[in-house]
């Protein structure tokens, strides 16, 4: 990594308004000489209002984008969507092919089967375990809370124990019914 700019494309980090990648994305797209890499990842989400698919950028606020910075800096820093591209003082780092390529694989993997003509975007479930903590989002026992003790994953439904009427009772729900405790991961 030098000071002066290559004139070869390299990866560059850019960074873009909030919630607004793909929108950077598809103009970057679109000027001549950019590659843009600006994976997504699909999941189903428990609200008070039920279950609702969201799809979010894997790296909320950034994407990558392969481009000559000696002649299309300019363009892509005033493109609609960006804010910048990622600095370190004055010095703006490649982010190196090989790590782009890992990723580009890895995200290729999960979206052969969820989305075969998007090779950015895929999906993504909720990692449970037995004995986690969770809160029923809806239904007639919304706002309870309780502990995962079965799963039954092809059928989406969980057998959680709840302090129901003074005493513990099992009742089978909707995975989906559920707030979790954490986010969730690539499957």
């Amino acid at each position: 990594m030098t000071d002066a700019p290559s004139i070869h494309p390299a990866w560059f980090c850019v960074r873009t308004q909030t919630k607004r990648e793909h929108i950077a994305a598809g103009h970057l797209r679109e000027l001549e000489g950019v590659e843009v890499f600006c994976p997504r990842v699909r999941y189903r989400k428990a609200t008070r209002r039920g279950k609702i698919w969201w799809v979010e950028p894997l790296f909320p606020g950034y994407l990558m984008a392969r481009f000559s910075l000696q002649e299309l800096e300019r363009a892509v820093t005033f493109c609609q969507g960006v804010r910048g591209l990622v600095r370190f003082g004055t010095r703006i780092p490649e982010v190196p092919e090989s790590f782009v390529q890992i990723l580009r694989d890895e995200v290729r993997a999960k979206t052969e089967a969820d989305a075969p003509g998007n090779a950015e975007l895929f999906s993504a479930a909720p990692t449970i375990e037995l004995g986690d903590e969770i809160e029923v989002a809806h239904g007639p026992l919304q706002g309870m809370s309780g502990r995962i003790v079965a799963i039954a994953p092809a059928a989406e439904r969980v057998k959680i124990l709840l302090d129901f009427l003074g005493r513990p009772q099992t009742v089978d729900i909707d995975l989906f019914s559920l707030l979790l405790p954490r986010r969730p991961t690539l499957t």
